[in-house]
């Protein structure tokens, strides 16, 4: 059975980190990209961050850029999210996925296997 399992989340003041990670396992982790989206109460999830199957090569939604990085750890089957500079907006539960193929990829549709979610509160 695919599993997905975020850690990591918290309550932080605006300007602090925090280092989200995502543990998978039933599923060859390294054939995959991974992603990481976000939904804040009463809005849609949106994509945050992906990485393809080796690792390198990135993409992030414009508003994080600079702030988070994503990488990963095939041999741990763990992908992480640094999450620097934070702000209230980023306030939201944080989902790790892994994508169908093993390129990064930025849509919802695109992605096969969702963990439960990790919630992420930057206080101002």
């Amino acid at each position: 059975q695919e599993t997905l399992v975020e850690a990591g989340g918290g309550l932080v003041q605006a300007g602090g980190s925090l280092r989200l990670s995502c543990t998978t396992s039933g599923f060859t982790f390294m054939a995959r990209a991974m992603g990481w989206f976000r939904q804040a109460r009463g809005k849609e999830r949106e994509f945050v961050a992906g990485i393809n199957w080796a690792g390198d090569a990135t993409n992030y939604v414009d508003s994080v850029k600079g702030r988070f990085t994503i990488s990963r750890d095939n041999p741990k089957n763990t992908v992480y999210l640094q999450l620097n500079s934070l702000k209230p907006e980023d306030t939201a539960v944080y989902y790790c996925a892994a994508a169908y193929g093993s390129v990064v990829v930025t849509t919802i549709s695109q992605y096969h296997y969702w963990g439960q979610g990790t919630q992420v509160t930057v206080s101002s």
